[in-house]
């Protein structure tokens, strides 16, 4: 997980790479220590260099060959990353219009979370973790940490007046009324082994007084359940919740069998199962909309907020129409390409 993380962290900016700028080449001149303006302002090569520095890193990381200069490999990455800068820039000129922005603290107190959650709060091996990774700390902070949180501060600053009411609550529940039904389930355990010799033989025992829970732990080769005594829930054709759907045979035992009652053996696909229900069978039911409420207004909120956030990043190019300027050997092939989020 902790490699992982970072090889996520570290690769956010190669992967909105894949963001072109807004806007087309404007008639701005740009300033020969800079690959581009946005605007009045320039983006550096410094910038430009220490960028593809983090790429060229992530090609060592994970053993791969990074693309030589001259080829199109390169030229590629090289158009990328300039694309990600201005899209990078056009997103900060934005946001200062909304009043958004990424503090130092801010970016401290994203590092102190990842430290805690993936590194028990160690900054040393956060620092091993980066060496393997071939970047430093302040490359993670400007190519990861301070990219993701702009986003997100410019997402909740663009969607703060997505609003979802009652009654488009209620309408969606009404249209979608089934999605909202549970089937029926119950509680039930069992003992699934290979052969029927030996199921034959359990269920004689369990007959006579056996402990179900001893029996499955010892014999059941369906571990996940053998270490809870072979207890586990069932949903009627379907999984539910913390109930799964189980094959048909099973399926068939499980919701027919009285409770307590110890199955004769089953078989299935698995091998050969002895079931035993420990409780009634939980009906079927359809949740009220008062049960589901908060979650459908959570959820067409979450996907209102979405379009409404791509709805916005997908005016910048007209935003920057004409406002972009590049240098010399540094425009990216397309300029035109509705930049996506880094969020």
């Amino acid at each position: 997980m902790k490699t992982r993380l970072l090889t996520v962290s570290v690769s956010l900016a190669l992967v909105v790479l894949l963001a072109a700028c807004g806007g087309g080449s404007g008639g701005g001149s740009v300033p020969n220590d800079s690959v581009a303006k946005v605007n009045s302002t320039s983006i550096t090569k410094a910038s430009f260099n220490s960028l593809m520095t983090v790429a060229f890193a992530k090609f060592k990381a994970t053993h791969q060959p990074a693309p030589k200069v001259g080829t199109t490999a390169y030229t590629t990455l090289k158009g990328q990353a300039v694309a990600y800068l201005v899209q990078q820039e056009e997103l900060k000129q934005e946001a200062d219009k909304l009043g958004v922005t990424v503090t130092q603290q801010d970016i401290d107190k994203q590092l102190a979370t990842i430290k805690k959650t993936y590194y028990h709060g160690s900054q040393k091996k956060l620092l091993a973790a980066l060496k393997t990774q071939d970047i430093n700390l302040q490359q993670l902070e400007q190519y990861s940490i301070a990219p993701n949180l702009l986003s997100s501060k410019l997402q909740a600053k663009v969607t703060s007046s997505v609003k979802v009411t009652d009654a488009a609550a209620q309408k969606y529940y009404t249209q979608n009324k089934t999605t909202f039904t549970t089937p029926k389930t119950r509680e039930v355990r069992h003992i699934l082994v290979n052969s029927k010799s030996l199921a034959e033989k359990l269920e004689r025992k369990l007959k006579g007084g056996a402990s179900f829970a001893v029996l499955a732990k010892k014999y059941s080769k369906d571990t996940g359940s053998a270490s809870q005594g072979g207890k586990l829930c069932v949903a009627h054709g379907t999984t539910s919740g913390a109930c799964s759907q189980t094959v048909p045979p099973f399926d068939k035992a499980a919701f027919s069998l009285k409770t307590k009652e110890i199955s004769q053996p089953v078989h299935s696909q698995f091998g050969w199962h002895i079931i035993q229900p420990l409780g009634a069978i939980k009906p079927a039911h359809t949740q009220t909309f008062s049960e589901v409420k908060s979650q459908i207004i959570a959820n067409l909120s979450q996907q209102q907020k979405a379009t409404a956030w791509q709805t916005w990043l997908s005016k910048l190019p007209n935003d920057f129409k004409g406002k972009v300027s590049y240098q010399t050997g540094y425009a990216p092939p397309s300029t035109s390409t509705i930049p996506t989020t880094t969020g």
